[in-house]
């Protein structure tokens, strides 16, 4: 399957064939200058499409080696997606709805499990959100926090589970469980805007308890 990136996404087209690249071998394989290159990478960076870490070469400065992220990566078709709905709905077929919905909750109990592992030792709110956030984008939610009249909302701009949300709405359900486990009593967790319910993002309002 071939994939057909605009001109200004080429790079992603290099770093998935080839792996993660300097910036001057980057700019050399999309045939423009060193700054035009870093024109572009800063604004796939921007959109949470790749990302950068430092590494040290032998002698000389060290150098950046842009790599995909996991949102990056769905850049890319495939049938996972197409595959994950269809197994869905034989689950649900031949197990039947009782079935599938212990295999959502044990996955959401999994995932829970190992955000509160990662957040294990970050006692205070901020921290927690900021801890959960980083998780959530790492696994390309594009997530964000904001603060509002005493309020945090975190927010989620994509939902790299969107096909098998929508086949089984299960997984939204396990997902504020997630979030009102891990960010703790002291805390309300109300989602205000779903994906699903056609709104651009999902958005949960955090509220602390008086």
């Amino acid at each position: 399957m071939h994939n057909h990136l605009p001109d200004n996404e080429k790079a992603l087209g290099i770093i998935k064939a080839k792996g993660p690249q300097t910036l001057l071998e980057l700019a050399v394989q999309m045939e423009v200058t060193v700054e035009g290159a870093r024109f572009h990478l800063l604004k796939l960076a921007k959109e949470g499409l790749v990302n950068a870490t430092t590494e040290s070469k032998g002698r000389g400065r060290p150098q950046q080696i842009w790599a995909l992220t996991d949102l990056g990566n769905t850049r890319f078709p495939d049938r996972h997606a197409e595959l994950t709905v269809k197994l869905i709905e034989s689950i649900r077929t031949t197990l039947g709805q009782l079935a599938l919905d212990k295999i959502v909750a044990a996955n959401g109990k999994a995932i829970q499990d190992r955000y509160m592992k990662e957040l294990e030792g970050v006692p205070d709110l901020k921290g927690r959100l900021k801890g959960l956030v980083a998780i959530r984008t790492r696994e390309g939610y594009m997530a964000g926090i904001q603060k509002e009249e005493g309020n945090f909302l975190l927010v989620e701009n994509h939902c790299p589970i969107c096909a098998a949300a929508a086949s089984c709405q299960g997984f939204c359900a396990a997902e504020l469980k997630i979030f009102k486990t891990v960010l703790g009593k002291t805390v309300e967790v109300e989602r205000v805007n779903h994906i699903l319910k056609g709104a651009r993002r999902c958005a949960y309002k955090i509220t602390p308890r008086k």
